[in-house]
């Protein structure tokens, strides 16, 4: 009889009664829209690993894409974060086969055999026996590929990206071979905050960015190794879905994040920049810019091709803590490059509410840049509907009524987070009383990426 590990979260992270979970995936991958590239070759997949009442409609997105690939993908690698006993290295979990309610699957010794002269490859069944992070990816893997694949279950515990890259390169295969990384996002954090750094995070892994770390992605160091292999084998990135607890089956105070994405094959698009290395930038610029106005003889890079697509900014200066001059475009009309310049110079030297910026303030004030997300219309009934809709820390406001019109950043929900008092202090900044009825009124709504020069990237 071969050994086989047992299923340990059965009936807790998934059900455990047969026909019951074959009925819950089902409709779990069935509420996923069809694949738009699938003539394209589907190598890799990131899916997240909690309970299936909260991340499972965002794995049944990934999972899904496999459907045309039933029959060819003979080999599984699967990688997930430790959570219960710590390893150094890549565990495997030292058995045959890996149990769930619809079966037994086998693990690919012959694979596995490659691995044994890599020192980072280890056994501990100990890391495994617990472990949900690769056991709930099973029950889908079981529904979507035809009866006989085999899997590399490998538990990640303390690693280097090069040492995950190098055990996937090994593992690497052609088409019959697939790659499933096992990770959620953040941890945790008020809803609002979680939205900005999920987005961000799935950003920096759209851009191949082997960067992230264990507070924006549970499964890091899997997720790393995964992107840096992407990078070397030249597949591009494609993100499925992106959500939280807070929008599944949890409350919005406290939530957990969690995403899937699609790893192709192909010529990849140009990826985009990395959100820290994108923020480095156009702070720098804005920066280089304020100063040559004051004689100084500074440079910033202004070569990146992001720079050349038209994009809307904010520039925000504060000196001692205090707003110093802020101005900005609520839509591109110009390229990013020359708004952030244009946007730099008028906070420093023509907000009409400062002075303009001394050469002394020069050295002591923060910049900071926003870029704009596209505008999109709120629809509202009256300004209860407004205010219902409304998602703090979240949403830029454009006010536009009877003549008058004004913005607020999303960042000014820091001092204002009661929706009422947001809205009642944006119809002040627009010349209006708080309580000026907003019968006619058009109210639109966008998002930022903003970024403060002290190396900070607020999300």
């Amino acid at each position: 009889m071969p050994s086989v590990r047992p299923p340990a979260v059965a009936g807790t992270f998934y059900p455990a009664h047969p026909p019951e979970l074959r009925t819950t995936i089902a409709g779990l991958c069935g509420l996923a829209p069809a694949d738009p590239d699938g003539s394209s070759v589907l190598k890799a997949l990131i899916v997240p690993h909690a309970g299936y009442p909260y991340s499972g409609a965002v794995a049944g997105t990934a999972y899904a894409r496999l459907a045309p690939l039933r029959d060819r993908i003979r080999r599984v690698v699967l990688l997930g974060p430790v959570h219960r006993v710590a390893v150094r290295g890549l565990a495997l979990p030292g058995v045959e086969a890996m149990a769930t309610p619809l079966g037994v699957i086998p693990l690919d010794g012959e694979a596995i055999a490659t691995l044994r002269n890599l020192p980072q490859v280890v056994t501990s069944p100990a890391a495994h026996a617990q472990e949900h992070s690769l056991e709930v990816h099973l029950p889908f893997l079981q529904e979507t590929l035809a009866d006989g694949f085999r899997i590399v279950p490998l538990a990640v515990g303390d690693a280097s990206v090069a040492e995950v890259a190098e055990v996937l390169d090994h593992l690497w295969g052609g088409p019959e071979t697939l790659i499933v990384v096992s990770s959620d996002l953040s941890h945790y954090l008020p809803y609002p905050v979680a939205v900005r750094e999920d987005r961000a995070t799935a950003d920096d892994i759209l851009a191949l960015d082997p960067g992230i770390d264990h507070a924006h992605a549970c499964g890091a160091t899997p997720v790393n190794g995964l992107l840096a292999a992407a990078r070397t084998h030249g597949l591009r990135a494609e993100l499925l879905d992106l959500r939280n607890s807070g929008d599944t089956a949890g409350d919005k105070s406290r939530v957990v994040g969690y995403a899937s994405f699609a790893f192709r094959e192909g010529a990849p698009a140009a990826p985009p920049a990395p959100r820290s290395s994108r923020g480095r930038t156009l702070v720098a610029i804005a920066r280089a810019t304020i100063g040559r106005q004051l004689g100084l003889a500074l440079t910033a890079r202004e070569d990146a091709d992001f720079l050349t697509a038209p994009g809307a900014t904010f520039v925000t200066l504060h000196l001692d803590g205090k707003l110093r001059g802020c101005i900005g475009s609520l839509e591109p009309h110009r390229s990013l490059l020359d708004d952030v310049r244009k946007n730099a110079r008028s906070a420093a030297f023509l907000d009409s509410r400062f002075a303009p910026l001394s050469l002394r303030e020069f050295e002591r004030v923060t910049v900071e840049v926003s870029e704009l997300s596209p505008q999109s219309p709120v629809d509202f009934r009256d300004e209860a509907d407004l205010l219902a809709q409304l998602r703090p820390g979240i949403d830029g406001l454009v006010l536009a009524v009877d003549g008058h019109r004004g913005t607020f950043l999303p960042q000014v929900w820091e001092s204002l987070p009661a929706p009422a008092d947001f809205l009642a202090q944006l119809k002040r900044k627009a010349g209006l009383a708080p309580d000026h009825p907003l019968t006619h009124a058009r109210v639109a709504r966008y998002t930022v990426d903003h970024w403060k020069e002290d190396g900070e990237v607020p999300r």
